[in-house]
């Protein structure tokens, strides 16, 4: 069944990757130097491009950040133009193209499961991390009044060894899912093939 081009499969998918990150949103570590907390959120929207892809990547992270926008308190407890207006403001707007971006290339990415994660990783690690920091930074250092090497210091730099974390354990995550996937679907074709052949041969 089809909704305006969505089935019915893919927006459940989509909420429950949605609520994927409202609870991931919920592990963060503050930082006193900083306002942006260490957070897991970015590695729920690396999964979420990866493995729903781009059209449902974008839908269900798009979702969370307009309802966090309009007042719902879905990322961290929170919500509200408050929020996404706030020095982390700049990060939350470029989570929905993240999802985007890592959904357009991560899926077309082919080959054996070593070149799968590798190249699975840096997408993740760029999209997924290094281009938060494109709005996130210059955003952090207009709302804190503040130069844009103390916003790198205090938005950034802290946070890189993390994301590549984040970035090679979802490759590790999204590889190990779309083979099993694969293997799956394999043995279903097989069963089929069987059960057919077995019911022409009777």
């Amino acid at each position: 069944m089809k909704t305006s081009g969505f089935t019915v499969r893919g927006i459940t998918l989509s909420a429950m990757f949605a609520a994927l990150l409202v609870v991931l949103s919920f592990v963060n570590i503050h930082l006193g130097f900083s306002p942006v907390p260490i957070t897991l959120e970015n590695f729920a929207i690396m999964l979420t491009g990866a493995l729903l892809g781009a059209r449902y990547g974008l839908f269900s992270i798009g979702t969370v950040v307009v309802l966090t926008a309009i007042g719902l308190p879905l990322l961290h407890g929170s919500g509200g133009l408050a929020l996404v207006l706030g020095p982390t403001g700049g990060y939350i707007w470029a989570y929905p193209f993240a999802a985007l971006f890592i959904g357009m290339i991560a899926p077309r990415i082919r080959g054996g499961r070593t070149k799968q994660i590798v190249l699975t990783f840096l997408t993740l690690e760029v999209f997924g991390s290094l281009m938060l920091y494109v709005t996130g930074v210059p955003w952090l250092a207009h709302t804190y009044h503040m130069t844009f090497q103390k916003a790198m210091v205090a938005g950034c730099y802290p946070y890189l060894i993390g994301d590549a974390v984040k970035a090679f354990a979802g490759a590790l995550i999204v590889v190990s899912v779309r083979q099993w996937i694969s293997v799956s679907g394999r043995r279903a074709v097989a069963g089929h093939s069987a059960a057919a052949r077995n019911t022409t041969l009777s």
